[in-house]
């Protein structure tokens, strides 16, 4: 296996010390738009030949076809930011070699009825060229980070071994993150933060299909494992909503995140502002997206580990029936900063998304996954990746009830 990692950020340069201890790889190509970004990735891994840094515009489906050519690259993983997903995803097609992502083709809500009806779906513009990868007989594997990713694995885990009949999947992340010396400073990327989270939230339910909500909405307290407590969830735009219902059984889906009153009346500041908008602007003579404005304002989320301390989780709640019996239970993955930034030098945000596309991209050398067409990870039995997780860094949990 040959695998091209496209973006060095906080995602990209977390997976090169996980990648590191696994022998299941040839090769992995660390690209950055940035030279700089992809060599300090590599530099991580100081010694290990099969590591090699180099430039992409990501924007550029064909610079990214002659970069998985000129390497021969078997799998690409794509660890940017989602506005960038079609030209990787065209241009890895276009090269010849099987994609993996952790954010899915970008949404646009319905023009008439936002918070009620679907308008462009999160990842339709991949699901509209399922048939090609699929006659080429090539994998598209869609939402592999933690969220999507992990939570899609813990649904298909829960309709395959705990449930004969599931009610609602709802994922539900949160953390007691805390980063000192900062009045705000998101754990991931802000941009697509701003992008999931001021997005109208969906939701499917058996019978009715895919709908919308008001951004923010159904705020609810959730319980979270291991010391972290009660945390305020409430409705966001997700890819889970989008992917589990298309290969598990289920009468609702829906996922909830954890924000913070803070954090959401920070995000409704920025809407108000039009500091979200992604269409540029004329300031001076300078023309300038006032979103990337606000993420180059705030500090980069894979510096921030010296700062953070607190766990965060990522888990699926399933709700149904098993032998005739109501059953509820809560799958998840619990990770501390302090572990993590011992372990690799990743904050735990950054750490917990990066070790999951490894794991999938070790099964799929080892054969225990295998497909075409384009796919989420609740299309692919989950035993094997759980396990394997377990065997990479810290175990997954789950509670009853």
């Amino acid at each position: 296996m040959r695998v091209l990692v496209i973006g060095a950020g906080g995602v990209g340069s977390a997976i090169v010390p996980i990648a590191a201890r696994r022998a299941f790889f040839e090769r992995m190509v660390v690209a950055d738009y940035d030279p700089a970004r992809a060599a300090a990735a590599v530099a991580r891994v100081a010694g290990d030949e099969r590591f090699a840094a180099a430039r992409v515009d990501a924007s550029d489906a064909a610079m990214v076809e002659a970069l998985v050519r000129e390497h021969a690259i078997t799998h690409v993983v794509n660890a940017v930011d989602p506005r960038f997903v079609m030209p990787i995803f065209d241009g890895t097609f276009a090269g010849g070699a099987d994609y993996l992502d952790m954010a899915m083709s970008l949404s646009r809500p319905h023009p008439e009825a936002p918070h009620e009806q679907t308008g462009v779906k999160l990842g339709d513009e991949q699901f509209a060229k399922a048939v090609e990868w699929e006659v080429a007989g090539r994998l598209a594997l869609v939402g592999i980070g933690v969220e999507p990713g992990l939570s899609d694995v813990f649904a298909r885990y829960a309709a395959d071994h705990l449930f004969d009949e599931i009610d609602e999947i709802g994922v539900r992340d949160g953390a007691n993150l805390v980063v000192e010396g900062y009045d705000f400073a998101p754990s991931f990327s802000i941009w697509t933060t701003i992008e999931e989270c001021l997005n109208p939230p969906v939701i499917w339910e058996k019978g009715r299909g895919w709908y919308t909500t008001a951004p923010f909405s159904e705020p609810e307290v959730f319980e979270f494992p291991e010391g972290i407590g009660p945390v305020e969830c409430v409705n966001v735009e997700h890819e889970e909503v989008l992917l589990v219902p298309r290969w598990v059984k289920a009468a609702r889906v829906t996922f909830k995140y954890g924000l913070g009153d803070e954090f959401i009346e920070v995000l409704r500041t920025i809407h108000k502002l039009g500091l979200d908008r992604t269409d540029k602007i004329r300031v001076g003579g300078v023309e300038v997206a006032p979103r990337d404005v606000v993420a180059t304002s705030l500090p980069d989320p894979a510096t921030l580990g010296e700062r953070m301390h607190g766990k965060t989780c990522a888990g699926t709640w399933v709700t149904g029936r098993k032998d005739g019996r109501a059953r509820e239970v809560y799958l998840y993955h619990v990770v501390d900063n302090q572990e993590t930034m011992a372990l690799d030098g990743s904050q735990a945000v950054v750490w917990q998304t990066a070790i999951n596309p490894v794991v999938a991209l070790e099964l799929l050398a080892n054969g225990a996954w295998s497909g075409a067409g384009v796919l989420g990870p609740e299309s692919f039995p989950a035993r094997p990746f759980l396990d394997l997780l377990t065997a990479c860094g810290p175990p997954w949990g789950m509670r009853e009830g």
